[in-house]
């Protein structure tokens, strides 16, 4: 046991207690959850059909705005690696509220922007929220001490993320369409500042049982690692620079493991990164969204549009019924998971989902929009509802009790990483044998991904996570 820390505000479900939240609180907490979450996804998605507007209105070019997306993503991987451990450190309610803020700046300065330089910088301030669910649900663990109620509450949490019910999208475009596309970063200002004051007045501020100074040091090679890693994937067609940019990386890597090595409190231990916990995690989350993201996100979409459905109309059929299933089956996951246990949640949800993609290679010659929904639905339920929230559920579970937000942030970092890959890979497939090849490659990672998830440990297997805080959870 860690000796007792200095007073700290703490919450008082900080116990061995199972018992069940009231109604009365649970209310009120996840709606400041939420709010913050659906402030992070809309600046995540609701920009994607407003921007050939911000196009034609910044008199710029697509590459341009696609390299502020870019910066956008990039951005927020980066931040995920130590905002959710410096939550840890300095209180999780007291940095939530300020990435909130943050971010509602970026989306003024991006709703200002005269040219795509400041609405560049404007993005990448907006990445600051990246790292949004982690913390919100590394929150929602230490206010719910009943196992089943949060899972069940986890479920919901996360499957906003995965969009809201497409209607994130949809508003988007109707908003770039009859006001511009400034009038959708001024709404994602509104909402991010809903968001802040919510969650400043619906939760309790929590810190780590020992906090310490935070480990700038380790922060700074990580990042530079990561950052180069994801640029990497960006430039596939300049393979001199790509070569360039995974050099930085192994080097930034190396030295992270050897800063780790030496500092005094650590950003993540070397012990934690050599534990099956760490790196079986990572490896999974990286495979799964590297099999099954651009699928889901690019191929699908756009095998619909090479066959005679408007970009309009694709959503319809595709994006908005794989958002509304997940977003519907979260929650039934959570539950699930309370009673099976997440690993065997998550490789349920990594088997539909592979059946999902070989069934989507046999109907590649007849993408007909009910054939497309159906595939839409199946895998919205198999992965966003599913796999997605339980590698996001096990990222909390999986944590320990003493370093409570590296394992979620990485994690994050991985999801981002893991997207980044899906379409360099997969498309490059694509480009050269086609869609049933593009698919067929995409199964085959979600199968190394299952393969992965194998080596996952039980939680309740480990000694010194956040179960012994919270919840007992399998």
């Amino acid at each position: 046991m860690q000796a007792s820390p200095p007073p700290q505000p703490q919450p008082s479900t900080q116990t061995n207690t199972q018992s069940t939240l009231p109604i009365g609180q649970v209310l009120p907490l996840m709606l400041a959850l939420l709010m913050a979450v659906f402030a992070f996804q809309l600046n995540a998605s609701m920009l994607s059909p407003a921007l050939a507007t911000m196009e034609r209105e910044l008199n710029t070019t697509a590459a341009q705005i696609g390299v502020s997306q870019t910066a956008f993503f990039t951005a927020a991987a980066l931040f995920s690696l130590f905002l959710p451990r410096w939550g840890d450190l300095i209180g999780r309610r007291k940095v939530l509220v300020g990435m909130l803020v943050l971010t509602a700046l970026g989306c003024v300065i991006s709703a200002l922007a005269p040219n795509v330089t400041v609405l560049f910088i404007g993005r990448v301030i907006q990445g600051v929220a990246g790292p949004t669910v982690p913390l919100a649900l590394i929150m929602l663990r230490q206010q719910v001490p009943n196992e089943k109620q949060y899972a069940l509450l986890l479920g919901i949490v996360t499957s906003v993320n995965g969009g809201i019910a497409g209607v994130d999208a949809l508003a988007g475009g109707w908003l770039a369409g009859n006001f511009g596309f400034r009038s959708v970063f001024w709404t994602m200002a509104v909402v991010c500042v809903l968001g802040a004051l919510t969650v400043k007045l619906f939760t309790k501020e929590s810190t780590a049982p020992v906090t310490a100074p935070m480990d700038w040091k380790g922060v700074a090679p990580l990042a530079i690692a990561l950052g180069a890693l994801l640029l990497a994937f960006n430039l596939l067609g300049r393979p001199a620079l790509m070569i360039a940019l995974f050099a930085v990386a192994a080097v930034g890597f190396v030295v992270f493991w050897n800063v780790e090595k030496k500092v005094a409190h650590p950003l993540v231990t070397v012990e934690y990164m050599r534990q099956r916990r760490t790196w079986a995690l990572l490896l999974t989350t990286l495979l799964t969204m590297t099999g099954v993201f651009a699928v889901m996100n690019g191929l699908i979409p756009n095998l619909g549009q090479e066959n005679g459905m408007s970009a309009d109309t694709i959503s319809w059929w595709t994006l908005t019924p794989y958002a509304l299933a997940g977003l519907v089956f979260g929650p039934i996951a959570g539950m699930l998971a309370a009673k099976f246990g997440y690993r065997s949640i998550l490789q349920v949800g990594l088997v539909g989902t592979f059946l999902g993609l070989l069934a989507a290679i046999f109907l590649v010659d007849s993408p007909t929009p009910a054939v497309l929904l159906a595939l839409s639905v199946f895998i919205g339920v198999t992965y966003a509802g599913t796999a997605n929230i339980m590698l996001n559920g096990l990222g909390i579970v999986l944590s320990p009790a003493d370093n409570q937000g590296y394992l979620p942030g990485m994690n994050a970092g991985a999801f981002n990483l893991g997207a980044g890959l899906s379409f360099a890979i997969l498309f490059a497939v694509l480009n050269a044998s086609g869609y049933a090849m593009g698919i067929t490659a995409g199964a085959v990672i979600l199968g190394l991904a299952f393969a992965a998830s194998l080596l996952i440990p039980r939680p309740e297997s480990l000694q010194d996570n956040t179960t012994d805080a919270t919840i007992t959870a399998h």
